[in-house]
């Protein structure tokens, strides 16, 4: 497997996105507790999609409050080598976002995103969840933007 958006669209337009996503945390992705989390319960599925990169926020980084801290220095070293990848061609994976009553937050590709934006990206391809209800994610599929 590639793990990458076209990979990711081509499993979603068969209706097996959710397939794909515990495909690439178990692997490449290297995220197994996220995986293992979000099979406690049913989640609504939409994308991949280009999605804004300001619209989503972090959970990950080197900020004091953050939820998840990574110190700065290794942060700072994962960021630059995603860079480095970015400009050689790297075909990433969509970043994994869940919408939880309208706030999107990062839970794969947290780094990713920075790294994306650092190198000048204002979209990416996105996957979202949530755990409420499909039509929470109905509106968020009317801002897609195409390039």
């Amino acid at each position: 497997m590639k793990f990458n958006v076209e990979e990711a669209i081509v499993y979603s337009e068969k209706g097996k996105i959710e397939e794909w996503v515990h495909l690439f945390l178990n692997s490449e992705g290297d995220n197994f507790a996220f995986s293992e989390g979000l099979k406690l319960q049913k989640r609504y599925w939409l994308g991949p999609i280009i999605y804004d990169l300001d619209k989503i926020n972090r959970c990950c980084g080197p900020e004091k409050d953050i939820k998840f801290h990574e110190p700065y220095e290794n942060w700072e070293n994962r960021i630059k080598r995603m860079e480095d990848l970015i400009k050689q061609g790297w075909e990433m994976a969509p970043l994994i976002v869940n919408h939880d009553k309208g706030y999107l937050e990062i839970n794969d590709g947290n780094h990713r995103h920075e790294a994306l934006k650092r190198a000048g990206i204002n979209k990416f391809w996105v996957i979202f969840w949530d755990s409420e209800d499909e039509n929470n994610l109905i509106q968020l599929s009317k801002e897609k933007y195409y390039e």
